[in-house]
């Protein structure tokens, strides 16, 4: 007979979670090689001011900043802001195992998937003991995705890639044609109808949507105000207190198809705490638990800018 789990008894281990019950937020960051993964990890690790954990293929590929820095030991970077990057060399076991070993837990993981890899094989592992998943995205190079859908070799790794996506990126438009972009457009108009889409050729901008993540000095749901030319706007909607979690659970549900994120923390009659987290199709309301305990917010919501505030034209 062959046994899903450990049998069911009283001298069955207690499994204890990590940090008094905290849940870290993790991005799956996929896309087919040649996308831009690396490049916006980079940008990551170089503009973030928070504690990220980034977990990738291949440490020596991550051009990080000497200046940034501590101390490298074996397939790991420490830097001076707190941040960790880690080799996925001894498998995602190793790996996830590795983050929970630490006193303090990081503010976000982000997981670097290889190229060919499908993103919902990897997603229980951003649900296991200390970590929840806060999303899956996809990058897209607008420049050579016709090509790779036209192929019959690699046209199962992207598609599966989309299947899974909660948000797309489309990267590398400062290489692609307008032709090709427009292509590029079309195809994901026919693959992913649903998915939401964020057009953005700066690194350091989408390196800053994935950031959003992250516990800033204002709580869980506290962005940064958009610059110029970011590729999304930000605003605030008031949360009814106290609210029940079915008109909570309304409320998120009810958000546009484009919203590309939200977050916000709501208060119930009985005094419980929700938390509501929406990156792209993925919309859920959780309780959040007394590790993680913050006063009720506004609901953030962020959508994409319209493509004449973002050229200029």
């Amino acid at each position: 007979m062959n046994e899903i789990g450990p049998p069911e008894t009283d001298d069955a281990p207690e499994v204890i979670a990590p940090w008094d019950g905290r849940r870290v937020p993790v991005t799956l960051l996929g896309g087919y090689l040649g996308a831009g993964k690396t490049t916006v990890i980079n940008a990551v690790l170089a503009t973030t001011d928070r504690p990220i954990a980034v977990l990738v293929n291949d440490v020596g590929a991550v051009n990080v900043d000497a200046a940034l820095v501590r101390r490298r030991h074996g397939d790991t970077i420490e830097l001076t802001d707190g941040c960790v990057c880690c080799s996925l060399a001894g498998g995602l076991s190793a790996a996830f195992d590795g983050l929970r070993e630490r006193p303090d837990p990081p503010d976000h993981v982000i997981l670097e998937l290889s190229g060919v890899a499908d993103p919902a094989r990897v997603a229980p592992w951003a649900d296991s003991d200390g970590f929840r998943l806060d999303g899956t995205v996809v990058l897209v190079d607008a420049e050579q995705f016709p090509e790779r859908v036209d192929d019959p070799l690699t046209r199962p790794a992207v598609t599966t890639q989309l299947a899974a996506a909660d948000l797309v990126v489309l990267s590398k438009l400062d290489l692609a044609t307008g032709e090709e972009e427009a292509a590029t457009r079309a195809l994901l108009d026919d693959l992913c109808p649903t998915t939401p889409l964020l057009a953005s050729d700066d690194a350091v901008a989408t390196a800053s949507f994935l950031d959003l993540g992250t516990r800033r000095p204002g709580g869980v749901a506290d962005t940064p105000m958009p610059a110029l030319f970011d590729p999304h706007d930000v605003d605030l909607h008031p949360i009814p207190h106290p609210i029940s979690r079915a008109d909570f659970e309304a409320m998120i549900a009810a958000l546009p198809d484009d919203v590309l994120r939200a977050k916000g923390i709501a208060e119930t009659p009985d005094g419980e705490r929700l938390l509501a987290q929406v990156v792209g199709r993925r919309r859920i309301v959780t309780d959040l638990p007394h590790a993680e305990s913050q006063p009720p917010t506004e609901l953030v919501v962020i959508t994409p800018r319209p493509q004449s505030a973002t050229t200029g034209a």
